[in-house]
């Protein structure tokens, strides 16, 4: 194989570097992946992630983990409420919506983040991941790369791998593509169900998207019962710096969300009110549709690091571990006489695949911040549901 021989270094621990880690572990190749993390509980994990047949669980089934998934994944945790900022139900699949399985191409099973997280990292061989590696810089060496990370030491790989985020440092390595900003700002919180008893009746375990006046509340319930959860609202792209807040100060972020959600009802207070701090900004980019760079034979990128896309579609990890999949096959497809050959040839596969979805999510976000919000997603969902 073309990577026999070759160490691989895989930067960024997330979904997509843990997945690509094992099904390149599978095919016996030397590879290392580098986290910026102290260890895998240094982070509150976010809300809970839905999983496509085509995508995401197609990865967990060639990386043979899908046994192991079906034991950790969240059934039912894919129902939904469609609210108005009254916290009036106005759409609810509890009830109606069909009994689907494995195999079933809409089937789209919850999991939450660190379970996820932990099912990869379980499944890699030891010391497979280093932690306490905030990657610095790198420079050319040899036909590789020489990394340096914050703590001070330096290695060696014949392949580099970013597999890390957005903001990604090793992507101008490669391209000067920046991503763009979409103009929709995300405030992630996360509260006990104990401090939100009336979200928490609501949300029934599920899922909620609350629409009015160009603003969101998205509500995903986490497997210990926490409630994670995003404001979602057009503001400049330096607004967190703008406005002022102390985001670990729950009284001002309060204060703030009456101000700036004034025609909400009071039931979305407790979620400010009570929230574990700090909140968590994040500006919301894409990666342009028209961009391309030169294929390097020892450098290249999957997900977000690669095509940074808004989370409107619900397809920003499985994209990504789609990426994983299709990388550990081209790297180690016999037809390609070069690593540069088969990088070329997954990058093409791989622009092609996130190019719609980055378009579907783009316009699914202007939907989603428009003023007739609700109208279209509740004639979407009805729609679908018929």
């Amino acid at each position: 194989m073309l990577i026999d021989n070759k160490s691989i270094a895989i930067v960024g621990g997330g979904p997509a570097g843990l997945t690509l880690a094992r099904l390149l572990q599978l095919k016996n190749a030397n590879v290392k992946v580098y986290e910026r993390d102290i260890n895998q509980y240094a982070r509150v994990q976010g809300s809970p992630l839905d999983l496509h047949e085509d995508s995401g669980l197609a990865a967990l089934r060639k990386a043979n983990l899908l046994e192991e998934f079906k034991k950790i994944f969240r059934p039912g945790a894919d129902k939904m409420l469609i609210i108005n900022p009254q916290a009036e139900i106005l759409y609810s699949d509890h009830e109606t919506k069909p009994e689907e399985n494995f195999g079933h191409e809409h089937f789209r099973p919850e999991i939450d983040r660190g379970p996820l997280r932990t099912m990869l990292l379980e499944s890699l061989q030891p010391d497979t991941v280093v932690w306490d590696s905030h990657f610095i810089s790198m420079e050319p060496q040899n036909e590789g790369w020489l990394l340096h990370f914050k703590n001070g030491t330096s290695v060696y790989a014949d392949l580099v791998i970013a597999s890390d985020g957005a903001h990604s440092k090793i992507r101008p390595y490669l391209t000067d593509i920046k991503p763009l900003y979409s103009g929709v700002l995300m405030l992630e919180g996360n509260v006990s169900k104990a401090a939100a008893p009336r979200i928490n009746a609501l949300i029934n375990n599920g899922k909620i998207m609350a629409f009015g006046n160009s603003q969101n509340i998205l509500i995903g319930q986490k497997g210990n019962g926490d409630l994670g959860f995003y404001a979602s609202f057009k503001a400049d792209e330096n607004w967190p710096e703008t406005s002022d807040l102390d985001f670990s100060d729950n009284i001002q972020m309060l204060r703030w969300f009456k101000e700036k959600y004034s025609e909400w009802s009071d039931i979305w207070d407790e979620l400010f009110e009570n929230a574990y701090t700090p909140f968590i900004p994040r500006p919301i980019y894409y990666m342009p549709l028209d961009k391309v760079w030169e294929t390097r034979s020892n450098l290249t990128l999957i997900g977000d690091a690669a095509h940074v896309m808004p989370p409107f579609a619900g397809e920003g990890a499985n994209i990504a571990m789609l990426d994983a999949l299709k990388l550990s096959e081209y790297l180690t497809d016999s037809r390609y006489s070069t690593l540069r050959e088969a990088i070329a040839a997954y990058e093409a596969s791989m622009r092609q695949q996130a190019s719609k979805a980055i378009h579907e999510s783009v316009e699914n976000g202007e939907r989603m911040h428009s003023e007739k919000a609700l109208v279209t997603i509740l004639e979407f969902f009805n729609g679908h549901a018929s």
